[in-house]
């Protein structure tokens, strides 16, 4: 019934942003949790960034603190990872991961991948210098 589709991925050069879109279907609210986690190759899923169920407050992961910024997105059910200053680092698919109607993601949102119901396929995340 949920579905969970990320898009805005692409191949950018080093220093460019990327503005990621999750869109959420299958929800009667628009105020979930949402995180947002990527993995690149031959290493484990990490943790990125998420939003907190009702509220508009935010975490990032340390590595990517001061550069990527997750917002509610204008568009119904959306939520956006805008990503500036790319590094080779960065190269990733991203996905993004929305929690069940019954889990709530206080303050800042969820943090751990476990804690999210609803997964995309996710985007590939490019950097080249």
């Amino acid at each position: 019934q949920v579905e969970v589709v990320e898009s805005g991925g692409g191949s950018v050069q080093v220093g460019a942003s990327l503005r990621l879109t999750c869109s959420v279907s299958g929800r009667t609210d628009s105020t979930y949790g949402v995180g947002w986690f990527r993995q690149a190759p031959g290493k484990e899923r990490e943790f990125v960034a998420a939003i907190g169920t009702k509220t508009g407050m935010s975490t990032q992961a340390d590595s990517v603190k001061s550069r990527f910024t997750i917002s509610r997105g204008t568009a119904k059910n959306t939520v956006s990872l805008l990503m500036m200053n790319l590094e080779l680092e960065d190269t990733a698919v991203y996905y993004c991961a929305a929690v069940s109607p019954f889990y709530y993601c206080a303050g800042t949102g969820c943090l751990a991948d476990v804690e999210y119901d609803y997964w995309g396929q996710g985007t590939q995340v490019t950097v080249s210098s």
